[in-house]
């Protein structure tokens, strides 16, 4: 049984188109695949453990001195449980608009969170980093103001290389785009690049059901 993670970057609801295109995508996914289970993570209402200090301490604690306290245990554990329920998924689905030039600051909270040695990637000297999620699949709609649906031709653009890095970092290498750029242009513009996205997403997900 397929398990999917719609990751939303979004604050807004209704409003969002990255929300609105991902969930169209979603939705159309389940028409081919019933039996699929679709889990919500929406990173504005969950809440996040702060990596500060105490995170850091307790990280360090576990890992390397490995003679961590109960607190210092009990706090790394909160990290662990987000990274393995991050790691259950086969299928990722992201949200994400650019802010800034680069992501809103909670999805970034979350990679933080959920990107840890030894439940998605490892490190020796002999082999340097190694990922460890394999055989799973990301859709990532994203959605800009400027015109940035060609990421690396434009410097400007942190937002869809820092993605597209996280996932390759973590082994997570069959990855989709959906793209609603400009949304700050002409509004029929804006509208018949959505609608564009809608239609590229119900493709998209009839190819993927089937693969």
């Amino acid at each position: 049984m397929t398990s999917v993670l719609h990751i939303a970057g979004s604050p807004l609801r209704h409003q969002s188109r990255t929300r609105l295109v991902a969930e169209r995508f979603l939705a159309q996914y389940m028409l081919q695949r019933a039996e699929a289970q679709v889990r919500e993570l929406d990173i504005w209402s969950t809440d996040l453990p702060a990596f500060d200090e105490e995170m850091i301490a307790a990280k360090f604690a576990v890992l390397r001195a490995k003679d961590p306290t109960a607190a210092q245990l009990a706090r790394w554990e909160q990290a662990v449980v987000l990274a393995r329920s991050f790691n259950q998924a086969d299928l990722y689905v992201l949200g994400v608009p650019m802010w800034n030039f680069s992501i809103p600051y909670r999805l970034k909270h979350l990679m933080d969170i959920v990107t840890l040695p030894e439940q998605n990637w490892r490190w020796s000297r002999a082999e340097g980093y190694v990922p460890l999620l394999h055989e799973k699949r990301a859709v990532v709609v994203y959605s800009s103001a400027g015109d940035y649906r060609q990421a690396s031709l434009d410097p400007r653009d942190h937002q869809k290389p820092l993605i597209r890095q996280w996932l390759a970092f973590l082994g997570i290498e069959k990855v989709h785009e959906l793209n609603i750029a400009p949304t700050l242009a002409d509004p029929v513009d804006v509208e018949r690049v959505a609608n564009a996205a809608l239609v590229d997403a119900d493709a998209l997900a009839r190819e993927i059901a089937h693969l």
